[in-house]
């Protein structure tokens, strides 16, 4: 008899509606990119610090290229691959670009040295499975470099839109995507088998002259809502007015700018390799830490005497 049969991952986003809406921003995404810009700045600098060259590289989530963009020649990447859902945003990002799903990489197992993504990860359903397929793209001792939005990130708009829909709607319903913490993205690493995983993360705060401008720079950026549950159709004129107004009373300035909070985690792990370095079994320590501190050691129960 076979076994259970596996349950498919829950569809928290509808894969759908984030190409379309990707496809929708390519051709304008250059008025709008500013946050991939920064961020792919950010996650390029990381590669000064790693002294090693890595001659073909893949860009998972590419949008049209501003990963490729801040690269540079930096981490000696001769050759570059480029993907992304969006046919229209693989269309302009460069040579070697492809439409590809994350969460169906077509590459060949330890085909790169290096895999990047910038700030596409967290719309993916199955992220379990897509680190693996990325962990299985990478050469042994190959790295993967990731920034995925995460945390608190757009909690002004999720609180000003929950007032909202609660005084007009008499509820609510999901309008920003659930983001991962530091911990669950450190988890999630190890469990795709990673090695030496390691997640910190950055806020970045953003000032706009009113919420619409914010909203606008999402929709330009294909980050609207995808939320598989969320309700269908357009937004209630009185529901969007009401949050705007929300969100000027419960986050504006004295200069009547309101503030946004993106929060960027940064993944850096690399795939498996025996030279690398790993942890001490317990037990196996050549120097007692007690000498080392000039203290003596009390057996675990045992009480210091006065």
């Amino acid at each position: 008899m076979s076994g259970p049969a596996k349950s498919a991952p829950t569809a928290v986003f509808d894969r759908r509606a984030v190409s379309r809406h990707r496809d929708r921003a390519a051709p304008g995404l250059d008025q709008h990119e500013f946050l991939l810009r920064e961020v792919a700045e950010r996650l390029a600098d990381r590669l000064d610090d790693v002294k090693r060259r890595f001659p073909l590289a893949l860009d998972v989530g590419c949008h049209t290229g501003q990963m490729a963009r801040q690269l540079g020649r930096r981490g000696g990447i001769e050759a570059l691959v480029r993907c992304d859902l969006s046919p229209a945003m693989a269309a302009r990002a460069g040579p070697f670009a492809v439409a590809a799903d994350e969460e169906a990489l077509p590459f060949a197992e330890e085909s790169f040295d290096l895999v990047l993504s910038c700030l596409s990860l967290h719309w993916v359903n199955d992220l379990p499975g897509a680190l693996v397929q990325v962990r299985r793209a990478l050469k042994p001792d190959g790295l993967f470099l990731a920034a995925m939005l995460g945390g608190d990130s757009l909690a002004e708009l999720r609180a000003s839109f929950a007032e909202a829909e609660i005084a007009e709607e008499g509820g609510l319903s999901p309008r920003v995507s659930p983001f991962a913490d530091v911990r669950d993205a450190g988890h999630l690493l190890q469990r795709a088998g990673f090695a030496l995983p390691v997640v910190d993360t950055d806020a970045i705060t953003v000032s706009y002259g009113n919420p619409g401008r914010l909203m606008a720079d999402l929709r330009g950026m294909g980050e609207s809502n995808a939320v598989a549950e969320r309700r269908k159709g357009f937004t209630r004129r009185a529901t969007l007015g009401a949050a705007q107004a929300r969100y000027r009373a419960l986050f504006g300035g004295a200069d009547g700018h309101v503030a946004c909070t993106f929060r960027v985690l940064y993944l850096t792990a690399w795939a498996p390799h025996p030279s690398q370095q790993k942890a001490l079994a317990p037990g196996s320590a050549r120097a007692r830490l007690a000498d080392a501190l000039g203290t003596t050691e009390i057996p675990a129960g045992d009480k210091a005497k006065p």
